[in-house]
């Protein structure tokens, strides 16, 4: 759930004992950042504020006005619960804004801790839900924080436009999403950029009921509830994994219940709440923003990286609904080759093993990002389209495969439905297999398939593990592989993907995941340089991964227990794709029933997995059946 800006961390747990130890200094700025802080003091002086909202709770405020009066300016306004520091009106940020470009091109920046998080009063709710119905005039959520927020702003900052836009990525960017609902008229453009769309289902917490551990164990073991009263950063918790191998950390860990009682020693309520609901129950549900995108007035640029290992399906699932509910004012979404965040922070012209030709991430910041802000909020330029007379394009992505940014006027676009089956002999056809058969594997929740076939340092998943080689996978007897011929052509996949699975397990729940992958030829040529002495003929690079709980194949809110040995349908959407497979490419899809630390441990048992003890992990034999007129497929929408 990170954009993981923490405080200084200065507790260690070892052993389970909290232990105090110094905490480390920052490090010293690079020659860059020297560079780009002597540019914000240079042009820009920062006023801190608390700004009052309708119940009387303050707010903290960092606002960073330009140093030239001669204009008026726009305000670009990001809310986080990741603290706004450095505090104190003369110390500053190195660089303020979403990327040094809009620096530069100037606006006036604020920086707002949400109600309850380091300097802001009030108390804080974790992934708050949006209130349809308010008790009162002042009562209020993340969307009356905003409002009035941006109507004190416009009222009291000096030499502003009266314009105001919003930007954020992950949580930052989740808040963002909640500027939209009910928006200030003022506020006129919104870049949510990988928000946290639904936790409960898709982003950081669950995946059609799977629980992505790894991630959540890290950030819950920093991200901890704040004192009643507002507070600079202080130390958090640390802990000692006793392993550079998270694969072995989590494994030893054993079941979830153990996190309390080893580690976290309920300490964190955010994180008990996250356990405690496995289904998509009420508390899921009311944080999901998805029902909320209506009636939305202010420009909308949704960004997202295909690459993204914690809020992937959340730009894609907002500007899905934004679609079907009707946008008032342009919305597009752009998706990019990146990490979590890594439009930001990285050059974009690599990712893992994958290299893209060119830097993605500068292109994104100078020729997308700025432009939709400075069209919007200055009225100039002609934003996001290709030319002055083009229309705003609904999507502007990043083909990968074929490396190069592109325009659609609509998305998913234009694409001829077609089903990649499974058949007999690991065989993937594009034709429906007239022989029915099964293929079956035993799965051991003690000996789990890995997320990833090196080992992943610390307590969590490589940013880049979504670009990594399936190869370890494709050798292991609990994994099924299914793989087409060479292609004699490009085949480009654009969409979402829907598995439909018809299985049976020989427990009463089991997981079911499905990976799309792109075999690379014998002959495709390393790295150069190649400083990790990687192989890249016969690479097998996750395109895309999604993990289903079988237990919710009727309904996400109410689990089923699977009578043991008999069929079932499974089917799911997985998030979309833009991706060309190159002539003598393959295509693979594989099946497995673990992927481990990135999603817990399904004791293939029907129980609450959370208290599941180490008795309760039991081998099942998992059946996949193909061919016939219920064989197992993948859904994919091709570009013809």
């Amino acid at each position: 759930m990170a954009f993981r800006e923490f405080a200084t961390l200065g507790l260690l747990i070892s052993g389970g004992l909290l232990i105090a130890q110094p905490a480390p200094a920052p490090p010293p700025l690079t020659e860059a950042e020297r560079a780009s802080l002597a540019y914000t003091l240079a042009h820009y002086t920062k006023y801190e504020y608390r700004i009052p909202m309708r119940d009387g709770v303050r707010l903290f405020a960092a606002v960073y006005i330009p140093k030239d009066a001669g204009q008026p300016y726009p305000i670009i306004m990001q809310r986080t619960p990741y603290n706004v520091g450095p505090y104190g009106a003369d110390n500053y940020k190195t660089q303020v804004g979403p990327s040094f470009a809009a620096e530069k091109e100037g606006f006036i920046f604020v920086y707002e801790d949400v109600r309850g998080r380091y300097m802001s009063e009030g108390v804080f709710v974790d992934v708050r839900p949006h209130k349809t119905h308010y008790d009162g005039p002042r009562d209020t959520d993340e969307s009356t924080d905003t409002y009035d927020t941006i109507d004190w702003l416009v009222k009291h900052v000096p030499n502003n436009n009266g314009r105001v836009g919003m930007w954020g990525i992950s949580y930052p960017g989740f808040f963002a999403a909640h500027g939209l609902m009910d928006a200030h008229p003022a506020l006129k453009a919104v870049s949510p950029q990988a928000p946290m769309g639904d936790v409960g289902n898709g982003d950081d917490g669950y995946h059609n009921g799977a629980f992505h551990l790894a991630a959540n164990f890290r950030f819950y073991s920093s991200f901890l509830p704040r004192k009643p009263d507002p507070e600079r950063p202080v130390p958090t918790l640390r802990f000692d994994p006793g392993t550079m191998d998270a694969y072995d950390f989590f494994l030893r860990m054993g079941p979830v219940s153990n996190a309390n009682e080893k580690y976290l020693k309920h300490t964190n309520i955010y994180w008990d709440d996250t356990i405690k609901h496995t289904s998509y129950d009420e508390y899921w549900q009311s944080r999901a923003q998805a029902p909320h995108m209506k009636h939305i007035t202010p420009a909308v640029m949704w960004v997202g990286g295909w690459f993204d290992a914690e809020d992937l399906s959340g730009p894609l699932k907002l500007f899905n609904a934004l679609e079907k509910n009707g946008a008032i004012a342009p919305d597009t979404l752009v998706m990019g080759p990146w990490r979590h965040g890594g439009w930001a922070r990285d050059r974009g012209d690599s990712l893992g093993n994958l290299t893209f030709k060119s830097n993605t991430s500068e292109f994104f910041q100078e020729n997308i990002e700025l432009p939709f802000f400075v069209q919007n909020l200055k009225g100039k330029g002609d934003g996001l389209k290709a030319s002055a007379d083009a229309a705003i394009p609904k999507a502007y992505l990043f083909q990968t495969g074929l490396n190069e940014w592109r325009r659609f006027d609509a998305w998913p676009p234009a694409a001829a439905p077609r089903s990649l089956y499974f058949d007999q002999n690991g065989k993937l056809s594009w034709s429906a297999p007239a022989a029915a058969g099964f293929d079956e594997y035993l799965s051991d929740p003690n000996k789990p398939v890995p997320s990833t076939g090196e080992p992943a340092p610390g307590m969590g998943m490589p940013v880049d593990y979504m670009t990594f080689d399936q190869r370890f996978a494709s050798t292991r007897p609990d994994v099924l592989t299914y793989e087409t011929g060479p292609l004699d052509h490009d085949v480009t996949i654009a969409g979402p993907l829907t598995p439909v699975l018809r299985v049976s397990t020989t427990g009463t729940d089991s997981d079911f995941v499905v990976k799309l992958i792109d075999v690379y030829p014998d002959d495709y040529p390393d790295p150069d340089p190649n400083p990790k002495g990687v192989y890249m003929g016969g690479y097998q690079q996750l395109v895309r991964g999604e993990p289903f709980r079988g237990k919710f194949r009727n309904s996400p809110s109410t689990p089923e227990p699977f009578t043991p040995g008999k069929p079932e349908k499974i089917e799911f959407w997985m998030p979309d794709v833009l991706h060309t497979f190159r002539t003598g490419h393959r295509i693979m899809v594989q099946i497995q029933s673990s992927w481990f630390p990135l999603v817990d441990r399904n004791p293939q048992q029907f129980l609450d997995i959370p208290n599941a003890r180490p008795a309760d992990f039991q081998k099942a034999t998992q059946r996949v059946f193909r061919g016939g007129p219920d064989g197992s497929h993948l859904k994919v929408l091709v570009v013809e």
